[in-house]
Protein backbone atom coordinates (compact mmCIF):
# COMPACT_ATOMS: atom_id res chain seq x y z
CA UNK A 1 0.00 0.00 0.00
CA UNK A 2 2.72 2.50 0.97
CA UNK A 3 4.15 1.60 -2.61
CA UNK A 4 1.18 2.38 -4.27
CA UNK A 5 0.51 5.49 -2.53
CA UNK A 6 4.05 6.85 -3.31
CA UNK A 7 3.03 6.06 -6.94
CA UNK A 8 -0.17 7.71 -6.81
CA UNK A 9 0.80 10.97 -5.00
CA UNK A 10 3.28 11.38 -8.11
CA UNK A 11 1.47 10.87 -10.83
CA UNK A 12 -0.87 13.23 -9.15
CA UNK A 13 1.50 15.31 -8.53
CA UNK A 14 3.20 15.39 -12.33
CA UNK A 15 -0.22 15.43 -14.41
CA UNK A 16 -2.65 17.41 -12.60
CA UNK A 17 -2.97 21.15 -13.75
CA UNK A 18 -0.43 20.47 -16.31
CA UNK A 19 -1.03 22.69 -18.93
CA UNK A 20 1.33 23.03 -22.36
CA UNK A 21 4.41 24.97 -22.01
CA UNK A 22 4.33 27.65 -24.76
CA UNK A 23 6.74 28.56 -26.80
CA UNK A 24 7.20 31.49 -29.18
CA UNK A 25 10.59 30.77 -31.05
CA UNK A 26 10.21 29.57 -34.78
CA UNK A 27 11.94 27.10 -36.51
CA UNK A 28 15.07 28.47 -37.97
CA UNK A 29 16.90 27.82 -41.03
CA UNK A 30 20.68 26.89 -39.91
CA UNK A 31 24.28 25.82 -41.46
CA UNK A 32 23.66 21.92 -42.91
CA UNK A 33 25.67 19.53 -40.61
CA UNK A 34 27.79 16.82 -41.88
CA UNK A 35 26.90 12.86 -41.44
CA UNK A 36 26.99 11.42 -37.69
CA UNK A 37 30.45 10.58 -37.00
CA UNK A 38 31.90 7.62 -36.65
CA UNK A 39 34.89 8.18 -34.23
CA UNK A 40 33.80 8.93 -30.13
CA UNK A 41 34.93 12.30 -29.54
CA UNK A 42 37.14 13.14 -25.75
CA UNK A 43 34.12 15.37 -23.65
CA UNK A 44 34.55 19.44 -23.00
CA UNK A 45 31.91 20.66 -19.90
CA UNK A 46 30.97 24.06 -19.37
CA UNK A 47 28.28 25.44 -16.71
CA UNK A 48 26.24 28.98 -16.75
CA UNK A 49 22.96 30.35 -15.80
CA UNK A 50 19.98 31.73 -18.12
CA UNK A 51 18.54 34.55 -16.87
CA UNK A 52 21.10 34.69 -13.59
CA UNK A 53 18.92 38.03 -12.23
CA UNK A 54 15.03 36.98 -13.49
CA UNK A 55 13.04 35.12 -11.23
CA UNK A 56 13.41 31.41 -12.13
CA UNK A 57 17.67 31.66 -12.95
CA UNK A 58 18.32 28.31 -14.32
CA UNK A 59 22.19 26.96 -14.09
CA UNK A 60 22.93 24.85 -17.23
CA UNK A 61 25.30 21.98 -17.65
CA UNK A 62 26.61 21.46 -20.86
CA UNK A 63 28.69 18.50 -22.22
CA UNK A 64 30.06 19.11 -25.76
CA UNK A 65 32.03 16.89 -28.57
CA UNK A 66 35.93 18.30 -27.43
CA UNK A 67 39.03 18.49 -29.70
CA UNK A 68 41.64 16.29 -29.00
CA UNK A 69 44.09 17.05 -26.50
CA UNK A 70 47.08 18.66 -29.15
CA UNK A 71 44.03 20.38 -31.12
CA UNK A 72 44.67 18.62 -34.31
CA UNK A 73 43.82 15.21 -36.41
CA UNK A 74 40.62 13.45 -35.96
CA UNK A 75 38.60 13.17 -32.95
CA UNK A 76 40.51 10.46 -30.36
CA UNK A 77 38.67 7.71 -28.73
CA UNK A 78 37.86 8.01 -25.51
CA UNK A 79 40.10 7.39 -22.61
CA UNK A 80 39.07 4.27 -20.39
CA UNK A 81 37.86 6.52 -16.73
CA UNK A 82 35.85 4.44 -14.23
CA UNK A 83 32.60 5.61 -14.47
CA UNK A 84 30.20 5.07 -12.00
CA UNK A 85 26.15 6.58 -11.44
CA UNK A 86 24.67 8.28 -8.65
CA UNK A 87 21.04 7.73 -9.98
CA UNK A 88 19.06 6.50 -7.39
CA UNK A 89 16.98 3.57 -8.36
CA UNK A 90 13.96 2.76 -6.47
CA UNK A 91 14.95 -0.97 -5.72
CA UNK A 92 18.00 -3.04 -5.42
CA UNK A 93 19.98 -2.37 -8.35
CA UNK A 94 20.68 -5.60 -10.38
CA UNK A 95 23.66 -7.06 -9.87
CA UNK A 96 24.64 -8.70 -13.08
CA UNK A 97 26.46 -7.16 -15.45
CA UNK A 98 26.73 -6.51 -19.00
CA UNK A 99 29.04 -8.81 -20.87
CA UNK A 100 32.86 -8.19 -20.51
CA UNK A 101 33.60 -5.40 -23.48
CA UNK A 102 30.18 -4.60 -24.47
CA UNK A 103 30.50 -1.02 -25.76
CA UNK A 104 29.93 1.49 -23.00
CA UNK A 105 29.37 -0.97 -20.26
CA UNK A 106 32.20 -0.16 -18.00
CA UNK A 107 34.44 3.14 -19.04
CA UNK A 108 33.12 6.75 -20.07
CA UNK A 109 34.60 9.22 -22.12
CA UNK A 110 37.64 11.71 -21.02
CA UNK A 111 36.02 14.64 -20.12
CA UNK A 112 38.07 17.69 -19.50
CA UNK A 113 36.29 21.45 -18.37
CA UNK A 114 36.81 24.20 -20.88
CA UNK A 115 37.79 21.95 -23.42
CA UNK A 116 38.06 23.66 -27.07
CA UNK A 117 35.16 22.18 -28.79
CA UNK A 118 36.16 19.92 -31.79
CA UNK A 119 35.46 21.51 -35.14
CA UNK A 120 32.09 21.29 -36.77
CA UNK A 121 28.17 21.92 -35.96
CA UNK A 122 26.68 19.64 -33.77
CA UNK A 123 23.24 18.71 -32.57
CA UNK A 124 21.58 19.44 -29.26
CA UNK A 125 20.18 17.10 -26.75
CA UNK A 126 17.89 19.37 -23.78
CA UNK A 127 18.71 16.76 -20.52
CA UNK A 128 15.79 17.48 -17.85
CA UNK A 129 16.56 15.41 -14.37
CA UNK A 130 14.12 14.36 -12.07
CA UNK A 131 12.80 15.07 -8.83
CA UNK A 132 15.94 15.80 -6.15
CA UNK A 133 18.56 15.28 -8.80
CA UNK A 134 21.13 17.28 -10.52
CA UNK A 135 22.49 17.09 -13.98
CA UNK A 136 25.67 15.45 -12.50
CA UNK A 137 23.94 12.64 -11.31
CA UNK A 138 23.35 11.67 -15.14
CA UNK A 139 26.52 12.13 -16.67
CA UNK A 140 26.99 8.45 -17.41
CA UNK A 141 24.43 8.64 -19.86
CA UNK A 142 24.84 12.41 -21.06
CA UNK A 143 28.79 12.38 -21.48
CA UNK A 144 28.32 8.97 -23.68
CA UNK A 145 25.65 10.73 -26.07
CA UNK A 146 28.28 13.97 -25.93
CA UNK A 147 31.54 11.89 -26.93
CA UNK A 148 29.18 10.52 -29.79
CA UNK A 149 28.31 13.88 -31.13
CA UNK A 150 25.80 15.84 -29.53
CA UNK A 151 25.92 19.25 -27.65
CA UNK A 152 23.95 17.79 -24.41
CA UNK A 153 22.37 20.82 -22.13
CA UNK A 154 20.80 19.80 -18.84
CA UNK A 155 19.28 22.70 -16.87
CA UNK A 156 19.50 22.08 -13.19
CA UNK A 157 15.26 23.13 -12.36
CA UNK A 158 14.80 25.83 -9.58
CA UNK A 159 12.42 23.73 -7.56
CA UNK A 160 12.66 20.55 -8.12
CA UNK A 161 16.73 19.72 -7.83
CA UNK A 162 18.63 18.31 -5.06
CA UNK A 163 19.35 21.34 -3.46
CA UNK A 164 16.38 23.58 -4.00
CA UNK A 165 15.42 25.52 -0.62
CA UNK A 166 11.35 25.36 -1.43
CA UNK A 167 11.40 22.26 -3.05
CA UNK A 168 7.97 21.96 -4.58
CA UNK A 169 6.74 18.60 -6.59
CA UNK A 170 4.04 20.66 -8.70
CA UNK A 171 6.59 22.89 -10.06
CA UNK A 172 7.15 20.50 -13.24
CA UNK A 173 4.11 21.70 -15.16
CA UNK A 174 6.34 24.83 -15.37
CA UNK A 175 9.70 22.87 -16.41
CA UNK A 176 8.74 22.60 -19.97
CA UNK A 177 8.99 26.54 -20.42
CA UNK A 178 12.38 26.26 -18.92
CA UNK A 179 13.54 23.76 -21.55
CA UNK A 180 12.26 26.00 -24.06
CA UNK A 181 13.67 29.45 -22.47
CA UNK A 182 17.18 27.28 -22.73
CA UNK A 183 16.58 26.32 -26.31
CA UNK A 184 16.16 30.14 -27.47
CA UNK A 185 19.57 31.04 -24.64
CA UNK A 186 21.27 28.69 -27.05
CA UNK A 187 20.05 29.94 -30.65
CA UNK A 188 21.07 33.39 -29.25
CA UNK A 189 24.50 31.52 -27.86
CA UNK A 190 25.01 29.78 -31.20
CA UNK A 191 24.97 33.48 -32.78
CA UNK A 192 26.99 35.25 -29.85
CA UNK A 193 30.85 36.45 -31.37
CA UNK A 194 33.70 34.66 -29.38
CA UNK A 195 31.39 32.34 -27.02
CA UNK A 196 33.28 28.86 -27.15
CA UNK A 197 30.15 26.94 -28.84
CA UNK A 198 29.22 29.81 -31.45
CA UNK A 199 29.08 28.26 -34.87
CA UNK A 200 28.83 25.23 -33.33
CA UNK A 201 25.88 24.44 -32.37
CA UNK A 202 22.88 23.20 -34.84
CA UNK A 203 19.88 24.96 -33.87
CA UNK A 204 17.65 23.66 -35.87
CA UNK A 205 18.47 19.99 -34.75
CA UNK A 206 17.17 20.02 -31.24
CA UNK A 207 15.78 16.57 -29.27
CA UNK A 208 14.54 16.83 -25.60
CA UNK A 209 15.31 13.94 -23.33
CA UNK A 210 14.82 13.09 -18.98
CA UNK A 211 14.50 11.05 -16.65
CA UNK A 212 11.02 10.45 -14.60
CA UNK A 213 10.10 13.92 -13.94
CA UNK A 214 11.79 14.97 -16.61
CA UNK A 215 10.73 12.46 -18.97
CA UNK A 216 7.68 13.77 -18.11
CA UNK A 217 9.17 17.57 -18.41
CA UNK A 218 10.27 16.35 -22.02
CA UNK A 219 6.84 15.07 -23.08
CA UNK A 220 5.61 18.54 -21.92
CA UNK A 221 7.79 20.41 -24.11
CA UNK A 222 5.86 18.49 -27.42
CA UNK A 223 2.76 20.43 -27.02
CA UNK A 224 0.87 21.91 -30.64
CA UNK A 225 2.56 23.91 -32.32
CA UNK A 226 5.81 23.70 -30.85
CA UNK A 227 8.97 24.83 -33.08
CA UNK A 228 9.80 22.31 -35.56
CA UNK A 229 13.34 22.79 -34.37
CA UNK A 230 12.48 20.26 -31.70
CA UNK A 231 12.69 17.30 -34.22
CA UNK A 232 12.68 14.05 -31.13
CA UNK A 233 12.49 12.98 -27.86
CA UNK A 234 13.11 10.32 -25.37
CA UNK A 235 10.97 9.89 -21.73
CA UNK A 236 13.17 7.86 -19.54
CA UNK A 237 10.88 6.25 -16.91
CA UNK A 238 8.00 9.02 -17.24
CA UNK A 239 5.05 9.63 -19.21
CA UNK A 240 2.96 12.22 -20.67
CA UNK A 241 1.38 15.59 -19.39
CA UNK A 242 -1.88 17.72 -20.45
CA UNK A 243 -1.58 18.59 -24.30
CA UNK A 244 1.90 16.38 -24.64
CA UNK A 245 2.39 15.19 -28.20
CA UNK A 246 0.64 17.58 -30.44
CA UNK A 247 1.85 18.31 -33.49
CA UNK A 248 4.31 18.83 -35.61
CA UNK A 249 5.11 15.48 -35.56
CA UNK A 250 8.29 14.01 -33.79
CA UNK A 251 9.31 10.53 -33.29
CA UNK A 252 9.43 9.44 -29.93
CA UNK A 253 11.75 7.11 -27.29
CA UNK A 254 9.81 5.32 -24.03
CA UNK A 255 12.21 3.39 -22.22
CA UNK A 256 10.81 2.02 -19.06
CA UNK A 257 11.73 -0.90 -16.49
CA UNK A 258 8.67 -3.20 -16.21
CA UNK A 259 9.08 -3.22 -12.13
CA UNK A 260 9.22 0.59 -11.82
CA UNK A 261 7.54 1.70 -8.57
CA UNK A 262 7.65 4.98 -8.86
CA UNK A 263 6.29 5.73 -12.23
CA UNK A 264 4.46 2.36 -13.06
CA UNK A 265 5.16 1.21 -16.72
CA UNK A 266 1.84 1.05 -17.41
CA UNK A 267 1.79 5.30 -17.37
CA UNK A 268 4.78 5.39 -19.49
CA UNK A 269 2.84 2.20 -22.01
CA UNK A 270 -0.29 5.27 -22.15
CA UNK A 271 2.18 7.76 -22.69
CA UNK A 272 3.86 6.30 -25.72
CA UNK A 273 0.09 4.91 -27.05
CA UNK A 274 -1.14 8.61 -27.50
CA UNK A 275 2.21 9.74 -29.42
CA UNK A 276 1.72 10.25 -32.54
CA UNK A 277 3.79 9.66 -35.64
CA UNK A 278 6.78 7.38 -34.92
CA UNK A 279 7.49 5.70 -31.78
CA UNK A 280 8.91 2.96 -30.08
CA UNK A 281 9.39 1.79 -26.34
CA UNK A 282 12.06 -0.11 -24.98
CA UNK A 283 11.01 -2.40 -21.66
CA UNK A 284 13.35 -4.10 -19.12
CA UNK A 285 12.29 -6.62 -17.95
CA UNK A 286 12.16 -6.85 -13.90
CA UNK A 287 14.24 -3.31 -13.83
CA UNK A 288 12.81 -0.42 -11.59
CA UNK A 289 13.28 3.14 -11.59
CA UNK A 290 17.11 3.50 -13.07
CA UNK A 291 18.85 0.32 -12.79
CA UNK A 292 19.49 0.53 -16.62
CA UNK A 293 20.85 3.76 -16.44
CA UNK A 294 23.87 2.58 -14.59
CA UNK A 295 27.44 1.71 -16.19
CA UNK A 296 27.83 -2.26 -15.62
CA UNK A 297 24.23 -3.01 -15.24
CA UNK A 298 22.45 -5.28 -17.35
CA UNK A 299 20.77 -3.46 -20.07
CA UNK A 300 22.95 -0.69 -20.13
CA UNK A 301 24.84 -0.85 -23.18
CA UNK A 302 21.13 -1.61 -25.07
CA UNK A 303 19.52 1.49 -23.33
CA UNK A 304 22.77 3.58 -24.66
CA UNK A 305 22.87 2.23 -28.18
CA UNK A 306 19.43 2.51 -28.49
CA UNK A 307 19.24 5.82 -27.54
CA UNK A 308 22.29 6.89 -29.66
CA UNK A 309 21.11 5.19 -32.75
CA UNK A 310 17.87 7.38 -31.98
CA UNK A 311 19.68 10.21 -31.73
CA UNK A 312 21.41 9.71 -34.99
CA UNK A 313 18.70 9.15 -36.59
CA UNK A 314 16.33 12.21 -35.38
CA UNK A 315 19.08 14.69 -35.69
CA UNK A 316 21.69 13.07 -38.21
CA UNK A 317 19.62 11.78 -40.77
CA UNK A 318 21.12 8.36 -40.22
CA UNK A 319 19.21 6.18 -41.57
CA UNK A 320 21.43 3.30 -40.77
CA UNK A 321 20.97 4.05 -37.27
CA UNK A 322 17.48 3.57 -37.56
CA UNK A 323 18.29 0.27 -39.26
CA UNK A 324 20.39 -0.98 -36.51
CA UNK A 325 17.86 0.18 -33.56
CA UNK A 326 16.01 -2.82 -33.22
CA UNK A 327 19.21 -5.45 -33.45
CA UNK A 328 20.80 -2.99 -30.57
CA UNK A 329 18.30 -2.44 -28.09
CA UNK A 330 18.24 -6.58 -28.07
CA UNK A 331 19.11 -8.76 -25.28
CA UNK A 332 17.09 -11.52 -24.85
CA UNK A 333 15.16 -12.16 -21.96
CA UNK A 334 15.98 -8.39 -20.52
CA UNK A 335 14.68 -6.34 -23.25
CA UNK A 336 11.47 -6.12 -25.36
CA UNK A 337 10.76 -3.28 -28.17
CA UNK A 338 7.44 -2.47 -28.99
CA UNK A 339 8.12 0.23 -32.31
CA UNK A 340 6.23 2.21 -34.73
CA UNK A 341 9.19 3.27 -36.48
CA UNK A 342 9.70 3.85 -40.02
CA UNK A 343 11.54 0.53 -41.77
Amino acid sequence: MRVQRLVAALVTALLAGCGPATATTRGAAAPAIPAAPEPTYPVGVRQFVVDAGGPRPLPVTVWYPAASPASTGPPSTPTALPSTSTIPPSGPPSTRTAAPGAPGAETGPSVRAGAPVAAGRFPVVIYSHGLRSLPELHAPLTTRWAAAGFVVAAPTFPRTNLRARDFTRADVRNQPADGWRLIRHLVRLDARRGDPLAGHLAVNRIAAAGHSAGGFTTAGMFTSGHPARLRSGIVLAGGGLAGSFAGPVAPLLFVHGSADPIVPESVGRAAYARAVGPAAFLSLRGQGHGEYLIPGNLGFPQVLATTIDFLRWTLYDDRAALRRLPTDARLPGVTTLTSRLPN
